[in-house]
């Protein structure tokens, strides 16, 4: 390969090579030790376990039809289904995924007649490990091969978009796993992430950190946000635990985290990261939004850049959906003393634009279905959901709501 100097870049041509080929990148590191890497920017990979880049072209720019540009405002009724696609149906004869084209021709009728305006699918950028759903990602340029082609999600989209649903991707950039095929360690040295572990390792996921300082860790993550609303017409982008990226002190104790050149516990790189990459969406025209799952109080995070704010378009409104979920999961006769739990949102509730969620966050790890948390009998389980759908309905901000709920 050859080196560009002037811009750190190395490159290599190597014609007549099919459409379909696989490749990895074999490189020497400064230890003399060898390395087989999969393409960071690769536009499709091979399955798992196999672990190689496809050659593949890079999609055409997909143009944002008037009604879908109107379709995220915030004056207009947003109630977003979240899928994993990997579950919501299978295959009745091998228990197998579904396909794309097979996900279209259910999927999309049954959130269209279910009175639903978009579609938010789990992380479908590559991955190793089922068992992530896709949030330890490996390849965020190449969509799973798990359900088709890139090509077939492409279809996926436009089918949405034909029937009025828009299309939300979970967009994981607070981490990456430690799969020596991937990221970490990329030439020996750590190129992506932080090198000091208190800066660059998650204790909670065993994964590690992106160092958003360096220019090329910030180009390859907000080119890839332009990458899929460009490239595939995603219509928003709900980034993933959007509080590990901006705190240094998350989930960390006294001692296992360095502050920023302030002596603060705020992450400075990972906050100008946000706000750029958000005003970079913006004025590129694609009318596609930003949504923060952020569970703390970090003021202006859908305030705009040029207040001061972090440039977000909506936030999942997390305090709402603790106490909401756990009055409802009460006896009524004990709820008369916690009747704060259902009104104490309204007194926050006009400081951010907020999406109301309940999310697979609230149905996983053992957490039961939400007609499991009710109180009572099975009939009043059943009232008793229907009266806090109601209550989710009518009360200011946007929705969502996961699948199997």
């Amino acid at each position: 390969m050859r080196f560009h100097a002037e811009s750190g870049i190395w490159d290599i041509f190597i014609p007549n090579i099919d459409a379909g080929s696989l490749y990895k990148f074999e490189l020497l590191d400064s230890h003399g030790q060898q390395r087989l890497k999969s393409d960071p920017y690769a536009f499709a990979s091979q399955l798992r376990p196999e672990t190689a880049s496809i050659v593949t072209g890079l999609p055409e720019i997909v143009e944002v039809e008037e009604k879908l540009r109107r379709a995220n405002n915030i004056e207009q009724p947003i109630s977003i289904y979240e899928v994993h696609l990997g579950s919501w149906r299978r295959n009745l004869e091998n228990n197998y995924w579904l396909n794309y084209d097979e996900i279209a021709n259910e999927l999309i009728p049954y959130v269209k007649d279910m009175g639903f305006t978009h579609i938010e699918l789990l992380p479908i950028t590559e991955y190793p490990f089922d068992g992530s759903w896709g949030y330890q990602p490996t390849g965020l340029y190449a969509p799973t091969s798990r359900f088709g082609s890139p090509n077939d999600l492409h279809t996926f989209i436009r089918k949405a978009h034909a029937a009025g649903i828009a299309v939300i991707l979970d967009w994981v950039v607070g981490h990456f796993p430690t799969d020596s095929h991937g990221l970490a360690q990329f030439d020996g040295s750590h190129l992506y992430e932080h090198e000091d572990p208190r800066e660059g390792y998650h204790q909670d996921w065993n994964t590690l950190i992106f160092n958003y300082g360096r220019n090329e860790v910030f180009n390859y993550l907000s080119g890839n946000a332009l990458y899929w609303t460009e490239r595939f017409g995603i219509d928003g982008l709900r980034v993933d635990a959007v509080s590990s990226m901006i705190y240094r002190d998350y989930s960390r104790k006294d001692g296992e985290w360095i502050p920023n050149q302030y002596g603060g516990r705020e992450n400075l790189e990972a906050l100008d990261f946000l706000r750029r990459t958000n005003q970079m969406l913006e004025q590129e025209g694609h009318a596609a939004v930003t949504i923060a799952e952020e569970s703390t109080s970090f003021s202006g995070i859908t305030h705009a850049v040029s207040q001061q704010g972090i440039g977000f378009d909506y936030k999942w409104n997390m305090g709402w959906m603790n106490d909401t979920l756990r009055y409802m999961a009460l006896d009524p006769i004990h709820r008369k003393y916690h009747h704060d739990w259902m009104t104490f949102g309204m007194i926050y509730q006009y400081s951010e634009k907020f999406i109301l969620p309940l999310s697979h966050d609230e149905v996983v790890h053992g957490k039961g279905s939400l007609i499991g948390k009710m109180p009572g009998d099975c009939w009043q389980k059943f009232a008793n959901l229907r009266a806090y759908y109601g209550y989710m309905w009518g009360y200011p901000g946007k929705k969502i709501t996961v699948y199997g709920q």
